[in-house]
């Protein structure tokens, strides 16, 4: 008869089997140049510590995988869970036997979930759900992050090169800002991702360049004391008074690790200056102004070149110690519900409406300059899905004013994007992707739906590319393309408000 233990390891070494099947192996191993962006970078272990961007140590043996959970509730329960295995008093736990995941994105419609997850964890989902239906969508996380940055890229003050002009921290600064002595609009600026202290440059030189149309505002200081910046965009016409015109607000960088957000704003203005140079008298012009807010996280954007790549949240301090960071867009106070994440995961609310500083911030801009934007239309960019949002976030069953034409401008924006580059952005009200009904804290406190519920006529969210395979970590070849898509969203949004006769 054959024992209980003999049958267990007879288990283990069939579920060990087919897990390694489906696992990716080391490419360290195997690989010391891999491609990407059109060039080649090593990888990184091995490269010197101190010779990459941060620590992509820390990501080591991770990777990011695609759940199917449909028809199975104790998966999505546990999927959709704030995972309290993470609090400090389990840490004595030495029988844990929890799993570990941090949740990158989730599809509603579809039942999946994106996790980022370690090669031990992901063993002891399939013990736990041994018909998981998985795919691997990243393999080797770290190599991915370290390709994320500019493959010239160096950490702060370490490069006597760029020590001697004007005191910048980052090298590329003053290669932007020499590129830009030949040319001002030189595209050498979007052919990689840039730090705070880079874009700060860029737009100090575009202002200085454009002064009649361009004006930057510092509306604010972050909880590190770093500036909230506005970029207003405004041509004046002696025809047309100011009050007359109608405010569109784009907005990015809410989320810190989503770059390609922050890049898409400021593509954004470098289109909209472009089309001013080529018809400056431009009904667009002339009937619009704009305010772009490029980084909404300016704490936790630069935090993802220092320290890690995928932090999501401000890094502001909470209540309990040693846990930093609010989710901005859950610190809004429309239909605000604290979360159920606790203070060190990647969804908390805060323990109040407006907690947030960058929210508050904000709150207060609008508040002061009430009479002097009249919003009729806000954008907040974010990633990653390929997906354009409509309100509301918080609940399916609040219907939005004016709903069908809500609908037919997203459908509208969404050809607009096709006809540019044939990629397809799906229309879907807002609480559908959050799951609200279900999951009603995911959807609460949002910038979407307070925008919209008090201050913008239309209002949308828009998740950029792309649908999975790179999800937060887009490479930078996609910048341009990704950039002129939304630029043809944005034009058709603002053609269509134009047209409006309300």
């Amino acid at each position: 008869m054959l024992s209980k233990n003999w049958l267990l390891s007879i288990s283990l070494a069939t579920l060990a089997m087919g897990f390694q099947m489906q696992m990716p192996f080391d490419t360290s191993r195997f690989q010391d140049w891999l491609p990407s962006n059109g060039n080649s970078y090593r990888h990184y272990s091995t490269v010197p510590l101190d010779q990459l961007p941060i620590d992509v140590h820390q990501y080591k043996n991770d990777m990011v995988i695609r759940i199917n959970y449909a028809e199975n509730k104790e998966l999505k329960k546990l999927l959709f869970s704030s995972q309290p295995e993470n609090k400090p008093e389990d840490s004595n736990n030495h029988k844990d036997t929890k799993i570990h995941y941090s949740r990158w994105a989730h599809n509603n419609v579809k039942s999946t979930v994106d996790l980022q997850i370690d090669e031990d964890n992901l063993v002891g989902l399939i013990g736990r759900f041994p018909s998981l239906d998985y795919t691997v969508i990243i393999q080797d996380l770290a190599q991915k992050v370290y390709e994320t940055y500019p493959q010239d890229f160096e950490r702060p003050g370490k490069s006597k090169i760029y020590a001697q002009k004007d005191d910048y921290v980052y090298k590329s600064t003053a290669e932007v800002l020499d590129s830009m002595k030949v040319d001002v609009m030189s595209e050498l600026f979007f052919r990689e991702y840039r730090p705070l202290e880079t874009i700060d440059a860029w737009l100090d030189i575009i202002q200085q360049t454009y002064p009649d149309i361009i004006t930057l505002e510092e509306i604010g200081h972050s909880f590190e004391n770093r500036a909230y910046k506005v970029v207003h965009f405004s041509v004046p016409d002696g025809n047309v008074d100011h009050s007359q015109k109608k405010t569109i607000v784009v907005n990015g960088g809410v989320h810190s690790r989503e770059w390609i957000s922050v890049s898409s704003v400021l593509y954004t203005v470098y289109q909209l200056i472009q089309l001013y140079n080529e018809n400056p008298t431009s009904k667009i012009f002339s009937h619009l102004d704009f305010l772009f807010i490029p980084i909404s996280n300016p704490d936790g954007y630069e935090y993802t070149w220092r320290s890690d790549r995928l932090w999501r949240k401000n890094r502001q301090s909470t209540l309990y110690p040693g846990c930093f960071g609010i989710d901005i867009d859950h610190s809004y106070d429309y239909h605000w519900i604290k979360s159920s994440d606790w203070a060190c995961g990647e969804e908390y609310s805060g323990e109040q409406p407006f907690e947030a500083y960058e929210s508050q911030i904000w709150e207060d801009y609008l508040n002061a300059t009430n009479n002097d934007h009249k919003i009729w239309g806000y954008i907040d960019l974010h990633s990653y899905a390929q997906e354009i949002l409509y309100p509301y976030a918080y609940s399916c069953s609040e219907q939005p004013r004016d709903e069908e034409n809500l609908i037919e401008l997203a459908y509208g924006i969404s050809k607009a994007i096709r006809v540019q580059s044939g990629k397809t952005y799906d229309v879907l009200p807002a609480c559908i992707d959050k799951d609200a009904d279900l999951l009603p804290d995911l959807g609460s406190g949002s910038a979407l739906d307070f925008m919209y519920h008090n201050r913008a006529y239309w209002a949308y969210q828009l998740k950029l590319r792309d649908s999975g395979s790179h999800g937060f970590l887009l490479p930078s070849k996609y910048i341009e393309p990704v950039g002129e898509e939304i630029f043809a969203g944005i034009k058709y949004f603002c053609l269509f408000i134009l047209s409006d006769d309300r």
